[in-house]
């Protein structure tokens, strides 16, 4: 039995629950909240040294913990919402923690005693914030990063919810993520480029306001949600079963399904009788000995006994784990991309016309447009297309396998422009000129940011997809909050790699035209290519659990 119920009765019990009524709800508030913690995060760096006075490298150290941390709490939040509060409690109090954060940050903007004074111009020496300065300025930092994480993949879990065909929460996901990158390009440009060019305190007024309104558009559905009441810690359920599992290691096992303990006030069926045989060393957890009931048919020794269901998610989580750590080694070359392809970019030409010159941090933007709009082509063309040509929907696997493909060709043409870049810069001997600007247009970066900008539109919603169908539904916000980790443990991976590149090789000095950029991404190709049949291999060996028995549900 499901550690999670569906609540059925609400204070306007007349009106429509559940389904698309619920989507103009859920997505405005995925918009404002994305938006408003975008704008902040991507200009913190400039904001530390140019407002606060900090350092480069204290600035880029705090950004990294920043977005490092980012990554990584949505699964802090994922677990208070399975075990403890629920989706929607979950969003609406981290949405509210959010916008006091970004509302200190507001403040730090506009109110000149909560800042440092600033640098005279040519001048070396630059006073340091005071410690009720550092105070504000990191409460603000710390909360709203708090609250950004603990909404971002909360609410994809509430969204899905909200739908029974994993059909429907495919179509969903889509959304989402389109949603989400759209924002994260206005907060990426035009909020950049209010606080760069008009003023700190418009923009992060914007990004309070942006907090503000998604907090409001949220709570105006509640009234049309389907709530999901927590009862208890699944992963308490998950540690009983290794426990008991342990400790009855020498009991024989049993072939007849009434050794097995179900549920007392559940109806025994076929199914639920007896657990199956895979990962056999785990039905001993739910194999009945004597003293583990109790009179009224429950379970007497918590840490001794399991119901059948519990260790079949058990056997969920093992089967699941090598796809989704096959997806780490998909997100690392991405994380690596991002920061080498800022580094080529500022040794390149950057003008469009005479007027215009692309910032450097801005060509990232590239890959969240092209994620958009083909998140926006599968969901409308290519998934129609596909189910007309093959009868059947595209699965999740499916969709994660193009990705890694697309993945693998960025990286190599990643290695083949800065191939060419390098020859550029060796015709004209500027090898030993850090500074210089090589005549080559940073517009050919363009075509390997589009082909991992549409490998991302095809695998991340694959991904929370195919982790929302198939992990136990006591777990489903913990699901799409995987995601989170895998670009969490990605980004710090790929420190990792690029700080051991750079003490075991010669490929990564700090001056990149004495470098061989293009080594690193033949060998993020090879990986790249290693990692998609290590990927097949557990895509083939898969077999999937609840989406073949929804659809065959959804199809009755």
């Amino acid at each position: 039995m499901d550690t999670l119920d569906r609540e059925t009765q609400t204070p306007n019990s007349g009106r429509e629950q559940g389904g698309w009524i619920t989507f103009p709800f859920i997505i405005g508030a995925l918009a404002g909240l994305t938006l408003a913690g975008g704008g902040w995060v991507a200009n913190l760096i400039v904001y530390l040294i140019e407002v606060f006075n900090l350092k480069s490298i204290d600035a880029a150290q705090v950004s990294n913990i920043v977005n490092g941390g980012s990554s990584l709490f949505p699964i802090v939040g994922a677990i208070i919402a399975d075990s403890f509060l629920g989706c929607f409690s979950v969003i609406s109090i981290f949405s509210c923690i959010s916008l006091l954060g970004t509302g200190f940050l507001a403040l730090t903007a506009t109110l000149n005693s909560l800042r440092p004074q600033p640098c005279n111009d040519g001048s070396s020496f630059c006073k340091a914030p005071s410690k009720v300065q550092f105070l504000v300025l990191y409460a603000g930092i710390a909360l709203a990063s708090i609250g950004q994480g603990g909404t971002r993949f909360t609410l994809a879990t509430m969204g899905a919810n909200q739908f029974h065909k994993p059909q429907q929460q495919g179509i969903f996901f889509n959304w989402y993520f389109f949603t989400q990158y759209t924002a994260s390009v206005v907060s990426s440009t035009a909020v950049v480029y209010i606080e760069d060019n008009l003023s700190w305190g418009l923009g992060f007024g914007i990004c309070v306001a942006a907090n503000f309104i998604g907090l409001a558009i949220f709570l105006l559905g509640n009234r049309f949600y389907l709530h999901d009441k927590p009862q208890g810690s699944p992963f308490m359920n998950i540690a009983r079963v290794m426990v008991a599992a342990f400790k009855k290691r020498n009991f024989p096992l049993s072939s007849m399904g009434e050794d097995y303990y179900n549920e007392h006030n559940q109806a025994m069926t076929l199914d639920a009788a007896a657990p199956k045989k895979s990962f056999s060393f785990l039905n001993r957890a739910s194999l009945k000995a004597e003293g583990d009931i109790g009179s009224d048919g429950s379970i007497a020794k918590t840490w001794s006994l399991c119901t059948v269901q519990h260790v079949e998610d058990m056997k969920t989580l093992i089967r699941i784990f090598p796809l989704w750590s096959s997806s780490i080694l998909l997100g690392t070359p991405i994380a690596i991309q991002a920061s080498l392809t800022i580094l080529q970019a500022l040794s390149m030409d950057r003008h469009l016309g005479q007027h215009f010159k692309i910032p450097a941090g801005s060509i990232l933007v590239i890959e969240l447009i092209f994620s958009s709009i083909f998140l926006t082509l599968i969901d409308r063309f290519l998934c129609p297309m596909w189910q007309k040509l093959t009868r059947k929907s595209p699965s999740a696997l499916q969709r994660i396998g193009i990705g890694h493909v697309l993945n693998v060709l960025g990286m190599a043409v990643s290695a083949l422009v800065e191939s060419k870049r390098l020859k550029m810069v060796h015709a004209h001997h500027l090898q030993s000129q850090p500074n210089s600007i090589v005549a080559m247009l940073a517009l050919w970066l363009f075509p390997q940011l589009v082909l991992v900008g549409i490998g991302e539109a095809f695998h991340f919603p694959g991904q929370v997809a195919l982790y929302y169908q198939e992990f136990p539904a006591s777990l489903r916000s913990t699901a799409t909050a995987m995601i989170a980790m895998i670009i969490g443990i990605s980004f710090y991976l790929s420190t990792a790699i690029i700080d051991f590149l750079r003490r075991v090789t010669s490929w990564l000095p700090d001056n990149i035209n004495n470098g061989r950029l293009d080594h690193v991404y033949w060998a993020l190709t090879v990986a790249g290519l290693l990692n998609f049949g290590y990927y097949l291999a557990c895509a083939r060996l898969y077999k999937y659990q609840n989406v073949e028995k929804e659809v065959a549900d959804s199809s009755g």
